[in-house]
């Protein structure tokens, strides 16, 4: 019986903490910007886009395929940025709760 009541709280703690983690990422915003600056990505850690701004003078002297190019670029890099920063907190609550898994 102490088990199971031990597995309960097991059990509480982790949904705690998964939450916890989920507010974390959707409050975390990660950045990325193109090698000119003119192009500026942000997501959160939920890899939600949160804002993407483009210079105004980008379009001047650039053609679309140049915007369509770097906005590729920009979004990736940030994309991979999130997807680090969620890689690594799952990973810390994972290690805090004593679970292994290969290749996390």
């Amino acid at each position: 019986m102490l088990d199971k009541m031990k597995q309960m709280k097991q059990l509480l703690d982790m949904q705690k903490k998964a939450k916890a983690m989920q507010r974390d990422l959707r409050d975390t915003e990660i950045e990325a910007v193109s090698s000119d600056g003119s192009i500026t990505v942000i997501f959160n850690g939920e890899l939600k886009l949160v804002n993407l701004t483009i210079d105004d003078s980008y379009l001047d002297n650039r053609s679309l395929s140049d915007l369509e190019r770097d906005l590729k670029t920009t979004i990736s890099e940030a994309m991979g940025k999130a997807q680090q920063v969620a890689a690594d907190r799952t990973r810390e609550i994972m290690k805090d709760m004593n679970i292994n898994i290969p290749g996390m």
